[in-house]
């Protein structure tokens, strides 16, 4: 069997490779392992949590700068970081060359589908020369991925008072066709069903 075709997001310089073939469905329980080569200068785009999945990230080359919660972490070759479910994290490449980092979210829910739809907001970010995302596919995306990422430090009730509404909007005035489009499968859990 061939390897996958990795996840490319421009904008953070992430190259993301699934390993465990099949898992990271929105209804598969298990762990998700993937493969992370950031560039140098790369980062996660934002800060972030993620509410019921653990991350943990062996450093195979290179140096990670992470923050997690209040304290800040160095990792190099062979060190584990584990980012606890719901602690507030960024992470970044702390060296001049890429840095390769072995990484498993447990469990996996629709992880697989968010680093996919994720990268696919950034390819079409970076060719249309956009310095933020779109507010709409921002609200669809957060959404779309509750259970996997929320934002840091806002009440899950309030972003979901605010992003309801707007995807209910978006969708009413066919405003998220292009974010379908983008969207990778597994990503939008019984969509249809939601407000």
């Amino acid at each position: 069997m061939s390897p996958e075709p990795p996840i490319i997001n421009p904008l953070s310089g992430e190259r993301i490779t699934i390993l465990a073939a099949g898992a990271g469905t929105a209804t598969d329980a298990s762990a998700l392992d993937w493969e992370l080569v950031l560039a140098p200068g790369g980062r996660v785009p934002s800060r972030h949590a993620h509410p019921g999945q653990e991350e943990r990230f062996t450093v195979l080359e290179g140096r990670m700068r992470f923050r997690i919660g209040g304290r800040r972490i160095t990792a190099g070759p062979g060190q584990t970081v584990t980012v606890s479910p719901g602690t507030v994290h960024h992470f970044a490449n702390a060296s001049d060359r890429p840095a390769r980092i072995a990484v498993r979210t447990s469990p996996a829910l629709g992880m697989r589908a968010l680093l996919e739809t994720a990268a696919a907001l950034a390819q079409e970010q970076h060719a249309k020369a956009r310095r933020l995302p779109s507010p709409v596919d921002l609200a669809l995306f957060m959404r779309d991925f509750e259970h996997e990422v929320r934002a840091p430090y806002l009440p899950s009730a309030l972003v979901r008072a605010v992003t309801r509404p707007a995807v209910w909007l978006a969708r009413r005035a066919g405003l998220d066709a292009r974010y379908r489009r983008l969207r990778a499968p597994g990503g939008h859990r019984a969509a249809d069903q939601r407000p």
